[in-house]
């Protein structure tokens, strides 16, 4: 879209012209007109608190976000940059702009709450605390019964019934591994169940809208403060700033 035409009030959609009045109206029956709305304040509220604190992003910040976008996309050449932003309907300097404002956004949350981070994680520490899961699902309760007595008797291993009986491709073809979850991944109760046994004991079955559940803990690993929920921390507790200061300027 060219500022040309966002002045005459039209979007030229390969050929088609849209009034923006009808794209306007559109996401009002959609009921999408709110999000956006709330989506564009949103960074207002980001713009001003950036400003005041004197964050800046500079251009070369922006290059270098725009290479990574590149690289990721696949777009070697810079043709292949434009006819790709030509496709989304993007001009180049709304690109730069989106990304100046992620950045923006970005170096705004760390500077609010990188300090807040050993804090947030030491009140919340269970919270990060990982186990191994391994699971198997299936349709029927007396199915899942069989399946427990033969595991705990020891004719077959927890991974070989997984490997043959669960309900999911998925699981079968990994023997029911479920990966390394917190304790937040799983329902509440099914977690109060899960947490409370030893590494190794078989949980179950439980019954869910999926089915029939067998459960065992294959390990168990301390919280730590990583880079990766390190980040999630301050994005946690952005989005919280940002949803107060939103509610804040609609409701004063």
């Amino acid at each position: 879209m060219t500022d040309s035409e966002a002045s005459q009030g039209t979007i030229n959609f390969s050929g088609i012209s849209i009034d923006v009045e009808d794209i306007i109206n559109f996401l009002k029956r959609e009921m999408l007109l709110k999000d956006v709305c709330q989506k564009l304040v949103s960074q207002n509220i980001i713009a001003q608190a950036a400003q005041d604190r004197e964050i800046t992003v500079m251009p070369e910040e922006i290059q270098a976000e725009a290479d990574e976008i590149r690289y990721e996309q696949r777009l070697e050449k810079a043709s292949d940059a434009i006819a790709w932003l030509t496709e989304q309907m993007v001009a180049t300097n709304d690109w730069e702009a989106g990304i100046r404002n992620r950045l923006m956004a970005k170096k705004l949350a760390e500077h609010l709450f990188d300090r807040e981070v050993e804090k947030f994680f030491a009140q919340n520490q269970l919270d990060y605390e990982q186990f191994v899961l391994y699971q198997i699902v299936v349709p029927y309760e007396q199915l899942a019964w069989e399946i427990f007595y033969r595991i705990e008797e020891e004719e077959i291993s927890f991974y070989e019934a997984a490997h043959l009986y669960d309900i999911d491709e998925r699981r079968r073809n990994f023997c029911g591994y479920e990966g390394k979850l917190y304790r937040w991944n799983l329902k509440p109760d099914i977690a109060a169940v899960v947490l409370s046994k030893p590494v190794g004991n078989i949980i179950g079955p439980i019954q869910t809208d999926q089915g029939y559940h067998l459960l065992m803990v294959a390990d168990y690993i301390p919280a730590r403060l990583t880079s990766t929920n390190r980040q999630e921390i301050i994005d946690r507790l952005f989005e919280e700033w940002l949803e107060s200061e939103l509610n804040y300027l609609l409701n004063s």
